[in-house]
């Protein structure tokens, strides 16, 4: 495959060009309550080409069959002569790479039977309804892929990968009454089939706390101290600051642009933060990103001050820093665009009763179920929480709910746990119409010396 890529770039008439070409296998098993509502397999395979000529824009196209290759290669350059750009498009320098990666396959996926994916989730799902007559509805759902993936580029990069993904996630519904709660169990890994069994109890406790939640009062809003646990403390860096860190973002936006100004004061000295794209066995993890540059650890914010930003090589280019192998594409059908890999607040020290000890009313926020962010200001639900009384953990409560200032709230991180951990969840990243794309977020314990919990935005300011 790669000789074959090779010739046709050879005959490519563009001053750079680049193909990728993937085949990727895929199973999946849907539940809903008892019954099954899915199981299905597939193959899927493609490539895209991309070209430069000098002038001009990039040139793209995507095919499905390699009968196309020299077609589609001649396209993209005339594409590209269609378009002047002003100024024109640069890249950073990248050095050429050749290799041949092949990630931990643990128990590949495709040796599998369908029917014993079924009964394993079968099983999961089983354990959410188990608990209590109050599960009165579950989803759960089973997914795994092994993609082979090839790239080359005019400049002498030549890559073979074999990339395995896995995820399982299940909810269940309690009610009682008019009240509804729901528990939540997600789990994520770029693995195989080893790597996703013996997880009935993680699906059991989701469904315990769903039934726990529906005694549970809400919590009471206000300003308070709160602690995020690892789950929340890795969604929140990774809604409210990721995004800003990409730099398309950053370049194309104004706003965006004054506020992502390198130096700035994000916060104390024990705040960092980085992404890491070379991670083991996260589902933001790859050797290269999909313009063949190497990933890495790239800090983002170095003990409170703003020192990078996660790049492309056009990006890179046109800001004066350096690629950090950011570049990622959901398919052969979509152009690699800046996104990040595996998001993480650094390790602190100490341990989570030192960030509780002396807090004499606040909240412990834990888990995730969404958010939305606005530039700098957000908004996170917990999937829960507890109260924090006089230092110690107190009753459950629901309906948590964030709110704030991203850069207010930063600058009031006042204590890091050395308890991090990253967070193995499914889901996955949206952005310009590519979604979901595999990530994975990380942190320890956070505590932030003062948040707004429930109540509305507005009300944070005085």
């Amino acid at each position: 495959m790669i000789d074959r890529l090779t010739a046709a770039l050879e005959r490519s008439r563009a001053d750079y060009t680049e193909i990728r070409v993937e085949r990727t296998w895929s199973t999946a098993v849907g539940f809903r309550g008892r019954r099954l509502e899915s199981a299905t397999a597939s193959e899927d395979q493609g490539g895209f080409v991309r070209a430069l000529t000098a002038g001009g824009g990039w040139g793209v196209a995507a095919f499905t069959s390699l009968d196309r290759l020299d077609a589609m290669v001649a396209r993209a350059v005339e594409l590209s002569r269609a378009v002047r750009v002003t100024p024109p498009i640069r890249l950073a320098d990248v050095a050429p790479h050749q290799a041949d990666a092949i990630l931990d396959l643990d128990g590949d996926v495709r040796g599998v039977p369908i029917a014993e994916k079924k009964r394993l989730l079968e099983a999961y799902n089983g354990e959410l309804l188990a608990v209590s007559d109050r599960v009165v509805d579950t989803v759960a759902s089973y997914r795994d892929e092994v993609s082979e993936y090839w790239y080359v580029n005019s400049e002498g990069t030549a890559l073979h990968e074999l990339r395995p993904e896995v995820t399982l996630s299940g909810t269940a519904v309690a009610r009682r009454d008019g009240t509804i709660e729901k528990g939540l169990e997600s789990i994520g890994l770029r693995r195989g089939w080893n790597s996703v069994q013996d997880k009935a109890a993680g699906f059991r406790e989701a469904a315990e706390r769903a039934v726990q939640l529906l005694d549970a009062p809400m919590v009471t809003g206000g300003a308070y101290p709160v602690i995020l646990d690892p789950e929340l403390a890795g969604v929140f860096i990774h809604e409210a600051f990721g995004h800003l860190s990409e730099a398309d973002f950053v370049y194309e936006n104004p706003q965006a642009r004054e506020m992502m100004t390198l130096g700035r004061r994000f916060g104390k000295s024990a705040l960092n933060v980085g992404d890491n794209g070379a991670a083991p066995g996260l589902r933001g993890t790859l050797p290269f990103d999909d313009e063949g540059t190497p990933t890495q650890d790239t800090p983002l914010i170095k003990e409170g001050i703003l020192v990078g930003r996660l790049h492309s090589r056009e990006t890179a280019a046109t800001m004066g820093e350096r690629a950090t192998g950011n570049a990622r594409a959901i398919s052969f059908r979509h152009p690699p665009i800046v996104r990040m890999t595996n998001t993480y607040i650094a390790n602190g020290r100490g341990s989570f009763d030192d960030l509780i000890r002396d807090v004499q009313l606040g909240v412990y926020a834990c888990g995730a179920f969404g958010g939305q962010t606005l530039l700098e200001n957000f908004s996170f639900t917990a999937a829960y929480g507890r109260m924090i009384r006089d230092g110690h953990l107190a009753e459950l409560v629901k309906d948590v709910v964030l709110a704030g200032n991203l850069f207010q709230t930063l600058d009031r991180i006042d204590h890091i746990a050395g308890d991090f951990r990253w967070n193995q969840m499914g889901g996955g990243c949206g952005k310009g119409g590519q979604a979901p794309l595999p990530v994975t977020e990380g942190a320890p314990h956070v505590r932030i010396e003062e948040a707004l919990v429930g109540g509305d935005v507005a009300s944070a300011s005085g």
